[in-house]
């Protein structure tokens, strides 16, 4: 049987929601430890408003996240491929950089930036930051020699070259970066709530658990995860967009 596009996130979500239920029901485990997905949404719909603004906190983290790894990934990227000195320097403190765990520095973030949204949005651009780069600038330097060779014989500079080239070639790569980097955004919001923050879904996931409000916790959670996955279909949608010259090679049938 075949599902209709838009009526695939509400199968998915009824058969995880029936799934959860039937573990609840089969093990006939706690409501402290995992409460059913009935009760869970009981808190959703009467601690909306205690919901919402923690939400939009987060989201602004992301968002501001996704922004500022987004410009910093890329201009990192463009230097590496249009300055050889600065590739030789960059791309061994890129790849060092990441040697140390994120969430290993998150209290030092919080230490230096504070405990407002300024270390949260720090500690999401650095988890976008080497996936944009990576991908970018290895669609850089991947640029189809053909189209090298050609810009060469047209007496093409290494701007010009750079600028109606190997950037639009290596867009479909940068989009790469950007769909893992949306989807690896919320960690370092909410790890970065955890750490320290006044704030956020993570914030008051830390809070409802420590009251022993288990039903709220997850309510938070799903509404994480709904944000989550929301944000990453907007971002795939619009990457597709805005790169046309790269059409979807899979059939109708089997995209996403």
């Amino acid at each position: 049987m075949t599902v209709p596009g838009p009526l695939r996130p509400l199968v998915i979500l009824a058969g995880l929601l029936a799934a959860w239920q039937a573990l609840v029901t089969v093990t006939g485990v706690q409501f402290f430890i995992l409460p059913p997905p009935l009760s869970v949404g009981r808190a959703l719909f009467q601690r909306w408003d205690l919901i919402l603004p923690h939400a939009g906190t987060t989201l602004a983290e992301i968002l501001l996240g996704l922004v500022f790894g987004l410009a910093l990934g890329v201009g990192t990227a463009l230097t590496m491929a249009y300055f050889r000195p600065a590739r030789r320097w960059l791309l061994p403190v890129l790849v060092v950089s990441q040697a140390i765990p994120v969430f290993a520095i998150a209290p030092l973030l919080v230490l230096w930036l504070g405990y407002g949204i300024q270390s949260k949005v720090a500690m999401a651009a650095m988890i976008i930051y080497f996936p944009v780069t990576a991908a970018f600038f290895d669609g850089l330097r991947r640029t189809e020699p053909g189209w090298l060779d050609l810009a060469q014989v047209m007496n093409g500079g290494r701007w010009a070259v750079l600028r109606h080239i190997r950037i639009p070639a290596a867009l479909p790569a940068l989009a790469s970066g950007m769909r893992v980097a949306t989807a690896v955004a919320p960690i370092g919001a909410v790890v970065g709530e955890w750490v320290g923050s006044r704030g956020g879904l993570g914030y008051l996931m830390l809070h409802a658990n420590a009251r022993m409000q288990v039903d709220l916790m997850f309510a938070a959670l799903f509404v994480l995860a709904a944000m989550a996955v929301t944000l990453y279909f907007t971002v795939d949608m619009l990457l597709r967009r805005l790169i046309p010259w790269q059409p979807d090679a899979l059939p109708a049938d089997e995209r996403i």
